[in-house]
């Protein structure tokens, strides 16, 4: 027979050693795992501000790989406008120092060299960082420019830039080579020079005239604009007249010529005759041959980079022009080309909005940083187009004025490498971009900071102490291990031993 007051604190006992023994298993679990709980629920109130926390530490991971992954880009960016930089100021350099030296190729050994380097700076532009090309805009699936040989030969019936300089070339020099310019014959006494009829963008324009004694000068004056010199009488020998140019590229240029005594004069000079219509004459002729080879050696290079200018410029909106033509030697204005018909070189997004926003990435809860970057900025256009055109421009040894071309040329190339205040200057984007990065960095050290606080915190309310554990373990097994004793002892009790 039993006790059935006994039987019910037996039953108790029992149902108490079975909780000790899942507390037990919890904190050894603890102990294990240094763990409070495997769920949020098993953290009590704190569960929610774990809950939060956790998801601040996952955004911070999330914006240290977004700054990872843009440093990368931007790294990139940076090297590829570093190289570039450095390949302008070396062409630069050496069309300051190269010699009229040409071979069979028409052209100098830098000249060569400067068309290796062009494809230098096409290929820095167009590599892609993962999948993203890094100045190409928005369109980051595309490359930032189309192949060296598209851009400078062009592609079956689409102009490159060499076609689009020949046609221009023609239409600045005009028919009769004198940069359409028109100097008739010396009608008595009196010599005229005027600017072509109907008036056109292309050639020489007349800017100034200086006096010259012993003659009557007027202009530049009408439309189109025209300068006459009466001689009235004689100038003396020494006396000198100057014209000023504006050439299509935007620069000026001077002719000066010089009385003289001497028949045949030299060059820069005219003879002075006894009859004031000889002299006249004479100065008609001198002044027919100084704008010739003008527009031989300066007009023909300004319109080469005139053509580079209209040709890269490209925008939206704005496409690649070129002589409204044929026949060009008498074409008046330009128009705009068509993909069917010319190469548009820069293949990206284009937009009149700032290029550094095409790009941006958040770094932090509320601050994100702007790494985008166009091939057709002022700076990186106006780098390669002035490399194009010492690249293609050819020359010959055998005419007579290619050697004042050249230099031409090499002068007007190296100024327009060179940085101009108010223009766009490759160190611009370059520091436009380094903030970014010194941005990302400030915010990856800021996010470090916080990491470790925030970790800290969710370690005090996740962590178990081992200590703690260790000996709320010891403790409990102790109690459990006399809760099985005396729970045996009441098991063997009967109403014999009770009594």
């Amino acid at each position: 027979m039993n006790i059935t007051g006994v039987g019910v604190t037996s039953s108790l006992i029992v149902q108490s050693l079975g909780d000790m023994r899942s507390t037990l298993a919890d904190l050894q679990r603890q102990l294990g795992t240094g763990k409070k709980s495997t769920t949020y629920a098993g953290l009590g109130i704190d569960r929610g501000l774990a809950v939060g926390l956790r998801a601040k530490l996952a955004a911070i991971t999330g914006y240290a790989n977004s700054s990872t992954q843009v440093g990368v880009r931007i790294s990139m960016q940076q090297t590829a406008l570093s190289q570039i930089r450095t390949i302008g100021s070396t062409v630069k350099s050496a069309t300051f120092t190269q010699p009229f030296e040409i071979d069979s190729s028409g052209q100098t050994s830098t000249q060569r060299a400067a068309k290796a380097q062009l494809d230098q700076i096409l290929g820095a532009l167009n590599t892609p960082a993962g999948d993203r090309y890094l100045f190409s805009g928005r369109s980051g699936d595309k490359p930032a420019t189309d192949t060296l040989d598209h851009i400078l030969n062009g592609e079956g019936a689409r102009a490159g830039l060499k076609q689009v300089i020949a046609e221009r070339n023609q239409a600045d020099l005009g028919s009769s080579g004198l940069g359409r310019l028109q100097i008739p014959p010396a009608a008595g006494s009196l010599v005229a020079i005027s600017e072509d009829m109907p008036p056109t963008v292309f050639g020489m324009k007349l800017a100034s005239v200086t006096p010259l004694n012993g003659a009557t000068v007027m202009g530049p004056t009408g439309s189109p604009a025209g300068i006459t010199v009466n001689f009235a009488g004689n100038p003396n020998p020494g006396d000198a007249i100057t014209l000023a140019f504006n050439l299509p590229d935007g620069s000026k240029e001077q002719l000066t010529l010089t009385a003289t005594s001497n028949s045949p004069p030299a060059a820069g000079e005219f003879t002075i005759d006894a009859l004031p219509a000889n002299t006249a004459a004479n100065f008609q002729a001198a002044l027919s041959g100084a704008v010739q080879k003008l527009a031989a050696t300066s007009l023909s290079a300004a319109s080469a980079m005139a053509a580079a200018n209209n040709f890269f410029n490209v925008d939206v909106g704005q496409p690649p022009m070129r002589v409204n033509g044929p026949p060009f030697n008498s074409a008046t204005s330009l128009i705009a080309g068509t993909p069917a018909n010319t190469v548009t070189w820069y293949t990206g997004e284009m937009g009149t909005d700032l290029a550094r926003g095409t790009a941006v990435a958040k770094v932090d809860d509320a601050l994100t940083i702007s790494y985008g970057a166009r091939a057709n900025e002022q700076s990186l256009r106006t780098t390669i187009a002035n490399i194009a055109v010492y690249a293609v421009t050819t020359f010959s040894a055998s005419a007579p004025n290619d050697k004042a071309r050249f230099a031409a040329l090499s002068q007007r190339v190296g100024d327009g490498l060179m940085e101009k205040n108010g223009q766009q200057k490759l160190q611009d984007i370059e520091a436009e971009l380094a903030f970014a990065q010194t941005t990302m960095k400030d915010a990856k050290e800021r996010q470090q900071q916080s990491r470790g606080m925030l970790e800290t915190m969710l370690q005090g309310i996740e962590q178990a102490p081992q200590e703690e554990v260790a000996a709320q373990i010891l403790m409990l097994q102790t109690r459990l291990q006399a809760s099985l004793q005396t729970t045996s002892m009441l098991y063997q009790l009967s109403i014999v031993n009770y009594l």
